[in-house]
């Protein structure tokens, strides 16, 4: 699943106003205009052969850096200013090595913005149409290289966007 796909779906989940899009950028420290934001929020004309998504004039391709940087200011909009602890870094940088891991970021920060419980998560990702236990649950929001971590895949973090849309449109 693209990144821009998550901002897309998120967006709507949360029913979150584009003025706002533009606030959360700015709190996780990415400078957008609201044109730039609607240009994420398009979705993208991919290609028969499924090749890399070109940028034009009226596409902009989100990256990860850019995703997690929307999720940290969507916890700070959601909880508000946090002022760091003594030898915490101010502006958390975004974990660059887990760029693969696109998706359990994604749950872990929704987790913290949205102030959700596991047992709330699981009644979540059921409003989705998907069933798991604590114990599942609980190895996707592991840290990875821990032995029982497991990749969060799309099919997963899609369901739990729905559910999300269900928990919160309704």
């Amino acid at each position: 699943m693209e990144n821009n796909d998550i901002l897309i779906r998120l967006r709507y989940a949360l029913d979150i106003k584009n003025k706002d899009m533009v606030e959360i950028f700015k709190l996780g420290g990415v400078e957008l205009t609201k044109e730039d934001v609607l240009k994420i929020l398009t979705k993208s004309k991919e290609d028969i052969d499924d090749e890399e998504v070109v940028e034009d004039e009226n596409h902009m391709k989100c990256n990860n850096k850019m995703l997690e940087s929307f999720l940290n200011g969507l916890i700070t909009h959601k909880r508000g200013k946090q002022d760091p602890k003594q030898g915490q870094p101010t502006n958390p940088e975004p974990a660059e090595q887990q760029k693969d891991h696109v998706n359990n970021i994604l749950l872990k920060k929704l987790k913290v913005a949205l102030q959700l419980t596991t047992e709330d998560m699981l009644e979540v990702l059921d409003d989705g149409g998907i069933i798991v236990s604590k114990g599942e649950l609980g190895a996707i929001l592991r840290k990875p290289g821990h032995r029982n971590y497991k990749e969060c895949g799309d099919n997963f973090a899609r369901k739990f966007l729905k559910g999300l849309a269900v928990k919160y449109r309704n």
